[in-house]
């Protein structure tokens, strides 16, 4: 019997999916939820698992784009699994004698009787006049120039590169335009042309500014350095930077609701709740994952919540559901070791922060010069619903969480605020 296999919906309004990979070949034998490929919408990279066991036949290629509910496969669930039985133990013997006849092979090599020898004249005769063989003082003076005596021409004995040769020598300057100038051509993932669809809309559609401020992050700093291994110890999750920025974004939306609102046609839409997106470099590009009421989840409940959406990303298993909506974007271009940079708006949302690199610098503490840890701070934000003077503040409020998380996120309490 053959099953056939239709793409399922990835989601709601997908209509279309591309078919990445498959993870298989055409007449492999397959077992029942082995991820048979990968497909691309225009929101995620998904597996697509075998609904069966049997033999596989593929009914459509890598990149072709299939809608959904087209047979992409059939499964022949009647066909047995091959390697088992007898025919496994004559695939076992059919080794063992092969490897046998290689022993024998070997063992008579090894009593065939050897050519003749070349007398040690003869041998030292070929090893100072073979062609392009430097002598030994024209070797010093190569190895002194980084010369490669490839690159010499000898004047000596069949060709030997002799003590002048090798003092005329100069190091070549290279063939401009004689080097490797090919190039490859590779169609773009579903996602990715989406993503890119994305980021030139924003730029198009959108009145977006930046802003920019710094952090000091000392603080911080000593709070994971004194209670980042009990955190650890206890969360089984690590005490990042991402909950403090978090939590920072979440009281800085409280004041600035504007910044957590978006436009809907003639209307404003403001929303109390903050789904925080955060943006993660998947095996298939950009990816966007959703905290979902990060106003509710404490420092432990944000990373841990941080980390099972990157390792789902990471994997190629997150759902199209796990990155849909998300009222403001955080987007962590200093893992990659970025100083400044100016993100891009996630449509239809109306901010973004941009955290950067943390680098030590000279500041002025109290008319003082002191070396502080430092990170730069981006807010994108569309222009027609923030103001300057409203994007400046929840850009500043970040910047006094960060510097004052005891006081600002935890309420004076760190041992509380970090459940240990």
């Amino acid at each position: 019997m053959a099953l056939e296999m239709k793409v399922p919906s990835p989601g709601e309004s997908i209509t279309e999916v591309e078919i990445a990979e498959w993870l298989v070949e055409d007449g492999d034998y397959v077992e029942k939820d082995q991820a048979i490929a990968e497909v691309d919408s225009d929101k995620a990279t998904l597996e697509l698992p075998a609904e069966a066991s049997g033999i596989i036949t593929l009914k459509a290629e890598e990149g072709d784009a299939v809608k959904v509910g087209e047979v992409v496969c059939l499964i022949d669930t009647e066909a047995e699994k091959p390697g088992g039985g007898e025919s496994a133990e004559k695939e076992e013997a059919k080794r063992q004698e092969e490897a046998e006849d290689d022993d024998s092979d070997k063992a008579d090599a090894k009593t065939e009787k050897p050519s003749k020898p070349s007398t040690p004249d003869q041998e030292q005769d070929d090893k100072n006049y073979a062609t392009g063989t430097p002598s030994p003082a024209a070797r010093k003076i190569l190895d002194e120039k980084e010369i490669d005596a490839k690159e010499v021409k000898g004047s000596g004995k069949n060709g030997r590169i002799t003590k002048e040769d090798a003092e005329k020598a100069k190091p070549s300057m290279g063939s401009p335009g004689n080097g490797s100038r090919s190039e490859s051509r590779k169609k773009m993932s579903m996602l990715r042309r989406k993503v890119a669809e994305r980021l030139v809309s924003a730029k198009n559609e959108t009145a977006m500014l930046t802003t920019f401020n710094e952090a000091d992050m000392s603080a911080i700093f000593e709070l994971r350095k004194k209670y980042k291994e009990d955190f650890k110890s206890k969360h089984d999750v690590s005490l990042g930077f991402m909950s403090f920025f978090t939590k920072a974004v979440i009281r800085a939306l409280d004041q600035y609701p504007a910044v957590n609102s978006m436009i809907d046609g003639k209307e404003m839409i403001t929303y109390d709740y903050k789904d925080i997106s955060i943006a993660v470099s998947g095996p298939k590009g950009l990816m966007v994952p959703v905290i979902r009421n990060a106003e509710n989840l404490s420092f432990r409940g944000i990373e841990s919540e941080v980390k099972r959406l990157a390792l789902r990303a990471r994997d190629g298993k997150i759902t199209v559901d796990e990155m849909t909506g998300g009222t403001f974007t955080i987007s962590n271009g200093g893992v990659f070791g970025s100083m400044l940079s100016t993100p891009i708006i996630n449509p239809p949302q109306s901010g973004i922060l941009g955290m950067h690199n943390i680098i030590e610098r000279p500041v002025a503490i109290d008319g003082k010069v002191e070396i502080r840890p430092m990170m730069y701070l981006a807010l994108s934000y569309d222009h027609r619903i923030i103001d300057g003077k409203e994007s400046v503040g929840f850009l500043v409020a970040i910047k006094e969480a960060l510097e004052s998380p005891e006081e600002l996120l935890m309420d004076g309490n760190i041992k509380k605020a970090l459940e240990l």
